[in-house]
């Protein structure tokens, strides 16, 4: 692509190393409301995912789910965080070096997208440029959000460059005339092809390391 006007970087699994604690916390508190599910399973159904999409997915499957749950994970993934929380290596020297503007689209809500910032020592980088699920009508794999974000930047979204990894955010970045890279360089996609479900999904190309953020023949 020609040089990008805007890089949208999506938070969980391209800034934070954060996908796998999620997850395991979520399915922590399905558990308890007797909902049997692993890790694998959970991520396949719901990685780049927004709650309302957990909470639509039991409720179209006849789950009932207790009001309290929300405010119980989202507990559960803050101690979680503030005790393993790390940024996704090699990503402070990306964000240094940008000299374009640059901002974050994230399924999650707001308040874990800046404690995940903070924690890992990235909220200098964005400022108040955290653009989250909350915002829009429909999350991803909807491209609602990356427009939002695009707009809300002042950018044309066909130079907008989106920094994904998963397949929902693939779709929505393509759905948005994007162009997207899939990054599987998080903890959630050892031992799983995660390049290949990204290409398929759309992605104009996959790297494993924020060492090769930028490729060699730009």
């Amino acid at each position: 692509m020609m040089r990008p006007h805007l890089i949208i970087f999506d938070c969980d699994g391209v800034l934070v190393d954060s996908e796998v604690l999620s997850c395991r916390c979520l399915c922590e508190a399905l558990a308890g409301c007797g909902i049997e599910i692993g890790l694998e399973e959970t991520l396949d159904l719901f990685l780049g995912r927004s709650l309302d999409a957990v909470l639509d997915h039991y409720q179209a499957l006849g789950r009932s789910i207790p009001r309290q749950f929300p405010a119980e994970l989202m507990a559960k993934v803050q101690d979680t965080f503030r005790a393993a929380l790390c940024p996704i290596e090699g990503v402070g020297p990306v964000l240094e070096g940008l000299r374009m503007p640059h901002c974050v689209a994230s399924s999650s809500a707001l308040d874990r997208v800046s404690l995940s910032l903070s924690l890992a020592g990235l909220a200098r980088h964005f400022g108040d440029r955290l653009y989250t699920a909350q915002m829009v009508d429909r999350g991803k794999p909807a491209p609602d959000l990356f427009l939002y974000a695009a707009r809300r930047m002042q950018a044309d979204p066909a130079r907008t460059l989106v920094i994904e990894d998963s397949v929902s955010g693939v779709r929505a970045a393509k759905a948005a005339g994007m162009t997207v890279w899939g990054f599987v360089g998080g903890s959630h996609y050892r031992g799983r092809d995660g390049a290949a479900k990204l290409c398929e999904a759309g992605a104009d190309r996959v790297f494993a390391r924020m060492a090769d953020f930028w490729p060699a023949d730009r």
